[in-house]
Order: structure tokens, then sequence, then C-alpha cells
């Protein structure tokens, strides 16, 4: 696989296989992610990757735990209607996918709570870093996160970023045995294999048009 079919190939996938990821695989791919840009090379990520026995026993802390104010705002684009329309945009697709009606929110809900167990995915990659780090060392992570998914589409895997597990930052840090004073939990990152036949996986995305976004000066 070229970068270019994994760019276009990489998708957030919420229904996984029943397979597991082996260690070599996973251990493979993050060897590899280290070599992703970061200004002044201070490499700021930190992530614990859980399966199994240990990744179940702290999705039930995570479902039987009330949720938490998140440390970090991503909804904030939502205030400006071009943003809010591209979130409008992938929530129809996705809810669509599974016959969710857009006045139906008991099931929305429900939907939205498979994020507790990261949508059944196999292994589950807990980002965080120190809380020193600023605006430009958020940056470098998002840049090691998107390299990690793309190496995992190389690998046959696929992935699904969630923030949503902010909104348990403790209890995982807890689990993970983290300083809370000294460290930002960010995101987790589902892992595993793709069901193709899952409707979920397979609604059209919308992106907006190369010419709304970038333009190009002296060519």
């Amino acid at each position: 696989m070229n970068v270019t079919e994994a760019v276009t190939s990489r998708r957030s996938v919420r229904e996984f296989l029943d397979k597991p990821v082996d260690l070599e695989t996973i251990r493979r791919v993050m060897d590899t992610a280290r070599w992703a840009a970061s200004g002044c090379n201070y490499q700021p990520w930190e992530a614990t990757i859980v399966t199994g026995q240990p990744l179940k026993d702290l999705q039930a802390k995570i479902t039987t735990t009330p949720p938490q104010e998140a440390e970090y705002d991503w909804t904030a684009p939502g205030q400006e209607d071009a943003y809010k329309g591209r979130l409008n945009a992938v929530s129809k697709g996705m809810f669509g996918s599974m016959g969710i009606a857009r006045d139906d929110g008991e099931g929305r809900m429900k939907a939205m709570a498979r994020n507790a167990t990261s949508f059944d995915a196999p292994a589950v990659l807990f980002c965080y870093f120190p809380r020193l780090m600023k605006e430009a060392q958020w940056s470098d992570t998002g840049m090691w996160l998107q390299t990690v998914a793309l190496l995992l589409r190389e690998e046959g895997l696929d992935s699904c970023f969630q923030e949503f597990m902010a909104l348990y930052a403790n209890v995982i840090r807890d689990f993970l045995g983290l300083d809370h004073d000294r460290y930002m939990l960010f995101c987790g990152m589902a892992i595993g294999y793709r069901d193709p036949d899952a409707p979920l996986n397979n609604f059209e995305r919308e992106r907006e048009p190369l010419d709304d976004t970038v333009k190009f000066v002296g060519f």
C-alpha cells in the first residue's frame, strides 16, 4: 500500500471484526511512527496500548463511572456555521447508516455510548503527554497520531480517534498509573480489523473542495 492509498482508505472505523491484533504488528507500527515530525525534536507524545482482559477491566470502570468535564474543548469550531455544517454532514451519514433518525435522541445516545468500549475494537491506544506541552506540541502529537493511523492501514488495520476518552481522563490515568498533575490525557485510538460489510464503515464522507481551503501563489 502506498501513502496515497493509506490516506484515502483511512477512515474512522466503528465496527471491528472479532480478531485480535498481535504484539509484533503493533510494535512494528509504533517503532516506525517514532520518525514522525516534531518541532525541536521534542517528541512530546506518550501512549499505552491496552488489549485483552486489562482492556475489558478498564472499560468496565469507564462504563460505570459518570463522565467528567473534559480538560480541553473540541467543540468550539461549532460556533461558526461552516464548521457546524461539516459536523452535521458526517453525523447525518453516520447515524443514517445505522438507521437512526435525527429526532431519535435515545437511539443517538445509545450509539454514542459505544465510544466507551471503543466500538469493541480488540486494542486501544491511550495517548497522553506532560501538561507543560503547549499548542505546538499538541500539533506534533496530532501528526504522530496520524502517522500511526496510516501505518496501521499499511498493515491492513484500521482505527478511530476518540477525543471522547477525555471525558474519562481521571479513570484512565488511575488505571494506567499516570500522575494526574503531570499528564494530560489527550485521546484514545481504537485499533483493529475493519468489518468491511458494516454500513457504519461504508457511508460516504465529505471533504471540502481543495480550492476552498488551499491557495497557490507564485506557480
